[in-house]
C-alpha cells in the first residue's frame, strides 16, 4: 500500500483465505423445436427464453414441438426449461435445416450457446425431441451434430432418441457415435393426448432430459438416470424384452450397444447408464456429468482470483479452497475422492514470471452398480440341524 501520513487510527481489510466453491447448476434443460403458434413477443425466433412454469408453456401454442417437449419434461417434476423456437420451413427439409441454424449466426441448436448470456441459465441437458430421430440409420440425425458440438463447449450432454423401428437399426444407429456426451434412447414412447383424446407416440428424449434434471435435484449430478420411472408414460413404442437376470433379452442387448431402453417393470422404467463413448474410461453418463462439473465449478469459483499478484498466501488460499470443495464433495458421495497439489517441476520461474500457475488435483466419480451377482451354495449341514433340532424336541 502506499506510505502516506496519518496522525490517528486505520483499519486495513485482510480478505486472505480459503473462498466456498458453489457447484455449477447441472440440471438445466436446453430443447430447440417448433412452436408456430407461439406468442411471438415471448418466444422470438431464434433466441433463448427460460420457460419458468405451464402457463408459460401454454404460450407456446398447441402446433410444433416445444410444447410437447416442456410438458414430457415437467411431467418429471421440472419446472424451468430453456427454449429456443425456430420458424417451421416450408417442408420439412426446410424445418430441419432452421433447427440445425447457423453457427456464425448462432441461430437453431447453436444459439444455446447464448442462452447463459440472455437467460443466466446454461443449459447441460441439451435435446431436440421431434428432431432427434434418424431418418436412416446409417445417418446421424443432423440436429444430434450441431448439439454435440454445442455440448463440448459448454460441458452439456445430448439425450437424443435412437430410430425407433428395430433392434437392429437402433444398435447400426449407435455405432455411429464415440461420444462420451451422447445417451442415446429407444423406443419411442406412448402417451395420452387431450387434445386428440388418444393415445399418441412420442420422442422419449424429452422425457429423460426431465429425468435427469430432476435426478441433479432431487439426489445430485453423480446418479444414474437409469432404474427411474418416467412418469406420464403409458407405455413403449414396441415392447422391449426384460428379464433382469437373463443376457439375452432386449433390454440387456440395447444396453450393451450403448443404447438405453424403457422396461416394463414395477412401472416403465429408463434402462441404461452408459453413453455412446468409444473410450471405457468415460462410458457411463453420470461419470462424465460428475467430472464436468467439478470442472466448471473449479473454475467459477477461482475467478476472484484471476489477476492478483503471486504470493505464497495466494498460492495457498487456492490449493485450499479447491481442496475443501473435494472434501465436501467426497463426504457428500459425489467423489469417492479428492486431492490438490502444487507441483513445483511445472511451476518454475519462467512459469510464474510468465503470468502462469499449474494446480493440479485427482477425482474419482462412482460409477454407476450396473452389475450384480449373487454367489449361492449349496450347504448339506442344514440337514444336520434340522435332525438336531427335531431331536431336541423329544
Amino acid at each position: 500500500m502506499p506510505d502516506t501520513f496519518l496522525h490517528g487510527i486505520e483499519t486495513v481489510q485482510i480478505d486472505d483465505g480459503i473462498r466456498p466453491i458453489s457447484t455449477a447448476k447441472s440440471s438445466v434443460i436446453g430443447f430447440v423445436g417448433t412452436a408456430p403458434d407461439a406468442d411471438a413477443t415471448v418466444y422470438p425466433v431464434d433466441t433463448p427464453v427460460l420457460v419458468t412454469g405451464p402457463r408459460m408453456a401454454a404460450l407456446l401454442g398447441d402446433g410444433g414441438t416445444l410444447k410437447d417437449a416442456y410438458g414430457a419434461a415437467y411431467a418429471q417434476g421440472v419446472n424451468a426449461v430453456v427454449i429456443v423456437r425456430v420458424t417451421e420451413g416450408a417442408d420439412d427439409s426446410e424445418t430441419q435445416a432452421n433447427v440445425v441454424g447457423d453457427e456464425t449466426l448462432q441461430t437453431g441448436a447453436w444459439a444455446l450457446l447464448t442462452a447463459g448470456n440472455i437467460t443466466g441459465q446454461t443449459p447441460r441437458i441439451l435435446g431436440a425431441p421431434g428432431f432427434a430421430t434418424p431418418s436412416d440409420p446409417a445417418t446421424i440425425a443432423p440436429v444430434v451434430s450441431v448439439l454435440l458440438s454445442v455440448a463440448a463447449r459448454q460441458r452439456a450432454v445430448v439425450i437424443a432418441d435412437g430410430p425407433n423401428t428395430t433392434e437392429a437399426d437402433a444398435i447400426t444407429y449407435a455405432g455411429n457415435f464415440g461420444d462420451d456426451r451422447l445417451y442415446l434412447v429407444d423406443p419411442a414412447v406412448t402417451v395420452y393426448d387431450s387434445n386428440t383424446a388418444g393415445y399418441v407416440t412420442r420422442p422419449a428424449s424429452g422425457y429423460v432430459c426431465g429425468i435427469l434434471s430432476r435426478m441433479d435435484n432431487d439426489k445430485g449430478f453423480w446418479w444414474s438416470p437409469s432404474n427411474q420411472i418416467l412418469s406420464g408414460v403409458t407405455g413403449t413404442a414396441r415392447p422391449i424384452t426384460f428379464v433382469i437376470s437373463s443376457t439375452e433379452t432386449e433390454a440387456n442387448r440395447l444396453n450393451e450397444a450403448q443404447v438405453a431402453t424403457i422396461i416394463r417393470e414395477s412401472g416403465f422404467r429408463l434402462w441404461g447408464n452408459r453413453s455412446t463413448s468409444d473410450d471405457p474410461l468415460w462410458v457411463f453418463l453420470p461419470v462424465r456429468r460428475t467430472a464436468d462439473m467439478i470442472y466448471e465449478s473449479i473454475e467459477q469459483g477461482m475467478l476472484w482470483a484471476m489477476d492478483r499478484p503471486f504470493s505464497a498466501q495466494l498460492l495457498l488460499d487456492l490449493r485450499d479452497s479447491v481442496q475443501a470443495y473435494l472434501d465436501t464433495l467426497t463426504a457428500r458421495g459425489a467423489i469417492l475422492g479428492g486431492t490438490v497439489w502444487i507441483d513445483p517441476e511445472l511451476n518454475t520461474e519462467v512459469t510464474l514470471k510468465a503470468g502462469k500457475l499449474y494446480i493440479d488435483f485427482d477425482i474419482e466419480p462412482p460409477a454407476p452398480l450396473e452389475h450384480l451377482t449373487f454367489r449361492a451354495h449349496r450347504e448339506g449341514s442344514y440337514y444336520e440341524e434340522l435332525v438336531s433340532s427335531v431331536a431336541a424336541v423329544q
